[in-house]
């Protein structure tokens, strides 16, 4: 408007409203913008099967319902179900195209109604495991007018928008980039050595598998000190990591006779507890068999491809030996959260040693085929690491 002179009264009217904005903390200022004007992030999204997940600019956030919550988001993790998902090994995808991603870190932007376990401006943990809270439907995103489905939690983008009770609060002193073990990697593995078994100094056992759950039910293993434990893997450098992490024995699947060796190690009876995280329905059985008689415990948390059946032999059941699968370790986020934190300090576990490997988001197809590969142990996605 140049050469227009401002009234005097819209000018003490503008001050008057700036003053009255300074009152308030940054993130509520945020939190008013954003429900002014649609948040659009880039994200990653499944638009089908057997093809890499596109990075697109332009997804719009919806408005919050009652019991969601708006994060944005520091580092995600990726699990092997992520790539399940994209590979389409766990069938027909009736939601796409969807977002993906249930395991990150992120600070909180924006509550909805009803919402009372986290507030604006707290670090969280989002996990797929469900905790206390609201339970609500998946957000709707939108990009160029086409509908983006999400579930309860996803993490591959830069603002998400979560189900209450698929958040936790991060335990003082977790860091930002390890506090992505705590939403899936951590709950089912530490869950798989501490939840679904009771680990005495006397025992003997088994890791199958020493990947993103395998490595971390060892370490949270070893931290019950056993008598033997022994990991399982056909990669010489996780095998490494596992001596690293606690392991007293390691056998390579790749050069060796698995079951024949447990049972060397064991006195020809097999181990207490063989714990599998392989992802194979062959490691399962042979993590059966490798079990003793009277007693012997098999636990899995591995998810092979949708389809594929295990074959064990009864006989071997009514002889005492037992099978079961493990829900994600059987963990309580709101409790378990903080107390693997606390076992992982006072047991000296490094941690950070899981997350070596960062990528951006727009590298989230490269981290997808580095975790497939076996080439990761678990790769994090940096999404603003400066949160």
């Amino acid at each position: 408007m140049q050469g227009h002179r401002v009234p005097p009264s819209l000018v003490h009217k503008s001050l008057s409203i700036a003053l009255e904005v300074a009152k308030y903390p940054c993130e509520v200022i945020v939190r008013a913008l954003t429900q002014l004007m649609g948040v659009s992030v880039k994200a990653a999204v499944q638009f089908d099967v057997g093809v890499p997940l596109r990075v697109v600019e332009g997804v719009t956030l919806p408005s919050l319902r009652s019991g969601q919550v708006k994060v944005e988001l520091a580092f995600s993790g990726v699990c092997q179900s992520q790539v399940m998902e994209v590979r389409g090994g766990r069938g027909e995808d009736k939601y796409l195209p969807h977002l993906l991603g249930h395991e990150a870190t992120g600070i909180v932007r924006e509550i909805g109604d009803q919402v009372t376990k986290v507030a604006v401006g707290q670090r969280v943990v989002l996990g797929w495991i469900r905790g206390s809270g609201l339970e609500e439907p998946g957000a709707i995103y939108e990009w160029q007018g086409q509908k983006i489905n999400s579930g309860g939690v996803t993490t591959f983008s830069e603002f998400t928008v979560v189900s209450e009770n698929r958040l936790t609060l991060m335990p003082e002193g977790m860091p930002m980039d390890v506090g992505v073990l705590f939403g899936c990697a951590i709950p089912t593995g530490a869950g798989l050595a501490l939840n679904e078994v009771q680990i005495e100094s006397h025992h003997s056992v088994v890791v199958f598998g020493i990947g993103g759950i395998g490595s971390i039910a060892l370490m949270f293993a070893a931290s019950k000190g056993p008598k033997k434990l022994i990991a399982i893997d056909t990669s010489t450098e996780k095998l490494d990591f596992a001596i690293e992490a606690g392991a007293t024995h390691v056998i390579n699947a790749a050069r060796s006779d698995v079951l024949q060796v447990v049972r060397d190690l064991t006195d020809g009876h097999g181990a207490d507890i063989c714990l599998d995280a392989a992802g194979k329905t062959a490691t399962i059985e042979l993590a059966f068999k490798a079990v003793r008689r009277k007693g012997g415990q098999c636990v899995f948390a591995s998810h092979p491809i949708a389809g594929d059946t295990i074959e064990i032999d009864p006989f071997e059941l009514i002889n005492g030996k037992a099978l079961r699968g493990s829900w994600g370790g059987s963990a309580i986020p709101d409790r378990d959260v903080p107390r693997f934190f606390q076992i992982g300090v006072d047991s000296n576990i490094n941690l950070s040693k899981m997350i070596a490997t960062r990528y951006k988001l727009d590298d989230i197809n490269l981290a997808l085929n580095d975790l497939e590969a076996g080439k990761v142990m678990r790769p994090v996605i940096e999404i603003n690491p400066n949160l």
